[in-house]
């Protein structure tokens, strides 16, 4: 989901930044093998829902963004502020809730842009190539709605969009390469299907296998024809969801069939895998609960609510992907949903493949930190272990996988 992912850092107490670093801890049920994390506290403040990181300042080396600061890499003494910075009272919301790097304009500095509220404006902050001063602010698009947008380049020319539903559609926003800095051109891909600022559940993936993006939501999924127009595209019907988060298509247990993995609700209980299974021209979708809820126990036998994010990355070096997630922390507040002010928990969850079939266990890495809307994980600093960065209301976190990450499948 982002241009520059993969690389990050240590950091150090320093009078610039609020950072704390913890010392490494084994995860849960961990073996020699296994990996472990060593988490850093970039912020204790709400400043957004969001974080990720890139090369912002071009030295080669990655940063964290979160809210209105970026963090230089590799130790993080220094941070930046790039818009105005205003902490948030954690009853209530931020503007900031998914924040993705590319270099939009292309002049070889990684840019930052930023999905606001659900119903409000995406905008991008254009990279002052090294310069001080807050960044110049583009409107990218002025209605982006659902709880769980992303950027992933939908139509293969090359350049990511904005996946997001608007005016009661699903589709992706494109900009111009000539001039980007215009107001993104929208492509539906769905009839009207009211869905709203506040639908839950969105993804890209290829489902069905002939290369090309096709997007899932709770309902199903709609097929992207041979040649990229605007909708409608083809609509398969399934239960993927009754109010999913971030959704992959993904091959999990090595049959050569994409299946759909998501949150069962992104504000109450459970996660899921859908394993495709044709028959002739027929498709059915098996549900194998990941995460339990309070009516159903998951493979793993771990329960908790509001997992409103999930990243796939593959974090033990298997070459299979695994899965991460957790408790976004207070989502509405101290009330409103399920256990709010249950540990805040973030936790990987290990793919196996053996004999035809797929497992998940899961490892705790943290009970103090959560996701937020968004979670995001690659290698940030360089040693080809993937890392894990949130940003929430309880502030802002980087956790550095230690050790080696070399196991078998």
């Amino acid at each position: 989901m982002n241009t520059d992912k993969h690389r990050l850092v240590k950091a150090l107490v320093l009078p610039s930044v609020f950072i704390c670093v913890h010392l490494w801890f084994p995860l849960s049920s961990a073996r020699a093998e296994e990996p472990t994390f060593q988490k850093l506290t970039l912020s204790d403040k709400f400043y957004s829902e969001a974080a990720t990181f890139g090369d912002i300042n071009h030295d080669g080396k990655m940063d964290v963004i979160s809210g209105p600061y970026w963090y230089e890499g590799p130790d993080f003494k220094t941070k930046h502020e790039y818009y105005k910075a205003e902490a948030i009272d954690p009853e209530k919301y931020s503007q900031n809730m998914m924040a993705f790097t590319d270099d939009i304009n292309h002049d070889g500095w990684t840019d930052i842009l930023i999905v606001g509220f659900p119903g409000d404006k995406t905008r991008w902050f254009e990279n002052p190539q090294g310069k001080d001063g807050l960044w110049k602010e583009h409107v990218a698009f002025e209605v982006t709605d659902d709880e769980s947008p992303t950027y992933a380049d939908v139509d293969a020319d090359g350049h990511k969009d904005l996946v997001c539903c608007t005016g009661g559609k699903m589709g992706y926003a494109s900009y111009d390469p000539a001039d980007p800095t215009k107001l993104w051109t929208w492509h539906p891909v769905t009839p009207n299907e009211k869905f709203q600022r506040f639908t839950h559940g969105l993804g890209v993936g290829d489902v069905n296998g002939d290369g090309k993006m096709d997007l899932i939501e709770n309902t199903g999924w709609w097929e992207q024809p041979a040649t990229p127009t605007d909708g409608p595209w083809k609509k398969h019907d399934a239960h993927f969801a009754d109010a999913g988060a971030a959704m992959y298509a993904y091959d999990v247990n090595g049959d050569g069939l994409n299946d759909v993995i998501s949150s069962v609700h992104a504000h109450q209980y459970g996660i899921a895998w859908y394993e495709q299974k044709k028959d002739g021209d027929k498709t059915d979708w098996i549900k194998h609960l990941i995460v339990s809820t309070p009516n159903e126990k998951g493979e793993t036998g771990v329960m908790f609510s509001q997992a409103h994010a999930l990243e796939l990355v593959d974090i033990d070096g298997d070459g299979v992907m695994d899965l991460v997630s957790g408790k976004r922390h207070w989502a509405h507040g101290d009330h409103g949903d399920p256990e709010p002010n249950a540990p805040a928990v973030l936790y990987w969850f290990q793919l196996k493949r053996e004999d035809g079939k797929a497992t998940y266990t899961a490892h705790k890495i943290d009970d103090a930190s959560g996701i937020g809307t968004q979670v995001v994980a690659g290698d940030l600093n360089g040693d080809k272990k993937p890392d894990i960065i949130v940003g929430n209301k309880l502030g802002t976190f980087v956790f550095i996988q230690q050790g080696d990450s070399e196991t078998k499948k």
